[in-house]
């Protein structure tokens, strides 16, 4: 009943937040009793204010505030668009060189969490950059169209903070990210379960990048990744 602590001071304190953990109690799973926000108050002893979130199959850095008053410096920095975050993915397929995404998103409910949210909402606009950083072909028949299976490494930076939006963003790009049950392919996912026993979203928030919201200084966190990620980085030959 632990959580890991990459960052801590008087104002701010950061965790990386393992893939499954909800950030807090929510609908979604009324029967959950681990949380990140009373993990992370558990251990350093106070209350701890979230300013962001992360979906629950996802892992990663994640920021909470010490107090009301930074927590809402922080909370008004990421709606600015004034926080850089970047994730790294695998998705399928091979998708080289780097670009930028500019894809509107229509409004995505959950049945119980979402109930009584505005259905009917314009598209919001969305903004992803991506980079391929490694590629790799393994000698397995996935799809039947082909004889072999290709798959890449890619870090991503959202400029906006839609739901699901990198999940959906690389979905409609065609590549999406190995372990996605709602927006992936599930050939590929079970793939990945049966032959490296990885079972989990490959999407995982590595790094915040922003300005000390009391001090002004460059604040850089990262956050370590899991050993689904070692492993398959080991298989596969990339520098992770």
């Amino acid at each position: 009943m632990s959580i890991s602590l990459i960052y801590e001071d008087e104002w701010l304190v950061a965790v990386n937040k393992e893939p499954g953990l909800l950030v807090h109690r929510s609908w979604l799973d009324r029967h959950e009793t681990r949380f990140a926000m009373q993990l992370t108050r558990d251990a350093v002893g106070c209350h701890v204010f979230p300013v962001h979130r992360l979906d629950r199959p996802t892992s990663g850095v994640l920021l909470f505030a010490k107090n009301a008053e930074v927590a809402r410096t922080l909370t008004e920095a990421f709606s600015g668009r004034e926080i850089n975050k970047t994730y790294l993915a695998v998705v399928r397929g091979y998708l080289e060189g780097e670009g930028r995404l500019d894809y509107a998103l229509t409004c995505e409910l959950d049945d119980i969490a979402d109930k009584f949210a505005d259905a009917d909402k314009p598209p919001q606009d969305a903004v992803t950059r991506w980079q391929g950083l490694s590629k790799v072909e393994l000698p397995f028949t996935v799809s039947k169209k082909h004889a072999t299976s290709r798959y890449s490494l890619m870090q991503l930076s959202p400029e906006t903070g839609r739901k699901h939006q990198l999940r959906r963003h690389m979905a409609h790009l065609r590549h999406p990210i190995v372990g996605d049950t709602s927006h992936g392919d599930g050939r590929h996912n079970r793939f990945f379960r049966e032959q490296y026993q990885c079972d989990r979203l490959m999407l995982h928030a590595a790094r915040l990048s922003l300005t000390h919201p009391v001090t002004g200084a460059p604040l850089n966190i990262v956050a370590p990744v899991d050993h689904h990620w070692k492993h398959l980085a080991n298989e596969f030959g990339w520098n992770l």
